[in-house]
């Protein structure tokens, strides 16, 4: 496919289908995940994959904007304890931001719609998704990604915005 194919196709969806997301599927979009880049190849993710109905209603409670009914959600999650040096820490926000980069355009490919929900920094959604997984003090969730066939269709489009381009310099157009 063409970056117009993947990347400007990547669209949030909110809208789904009541069909189930295959296991082979949701495997690729793993797969996917973890190819992405990390920071000194610490690759701090871990993933927790969500289908069971009773455990995405309580998702879907916890966080303010998350009310819709997706079939599956795979949270992203940054487990601390993977750290040998110090300053590799500070990147665990940046690399797990990349696989879930991975994730979101990998479902186009499969014909899946997505939709990225935030849980970190807010310390209050942290703390309920933590309770909700059983996730230990050193798996910290960054976000949930409600994964489905979409029931909704959004055109392809890119937000380029040539005035936010510097060329060399702040404030170089080019």
């Amino acid at each position: 496919m063409t970056v117009q194919e993947t990347i400007y196709a990547r669209r949030s969806i909110r809208k789904y289908q009541e069909k189930s997301v295959e296991t082979e599927k949701i495997e690729l979009l793993l797969k996917a995940a973890m190819a992405a880049p990390s920071a000194m190849n610490v690759k701090p993710w871990e993933f927790v994959v969500l289908t069971h109905p009773d455990l995405l209603i309580e998702v879907r409670s916890s966080l303010m904007f998350a009310k819709f009914d997706a079939p599956a959600a795979i949270v992203v999650c940054g487990n601390t304890s993977f750290f040998k040096h110090p300053i590799a820490e500070k990147f665990w926000v940046q690399d797990c931001s990349a696989a879930t980069q991975n994730i979101l355009l990998a479902a186009v490919e499969l014909g899946l719609g997505t939709v990225w929900l935030g849980v970190y920094p807010i310390h209050n959604f942290i703390r309920r998704i933590s309770e909700i997984l059983s996730l230990p003090k050193h798996v910290i969730p960054l976000n949930v990604i409600y994964v489905g066939y979409p029931a909704e269709e959004k055109p392809a489009r890119t937000q380029y915005d040539a005035k936010r381009v510097h060329w060399q310099t702040y404030g170089s157009p080019g």
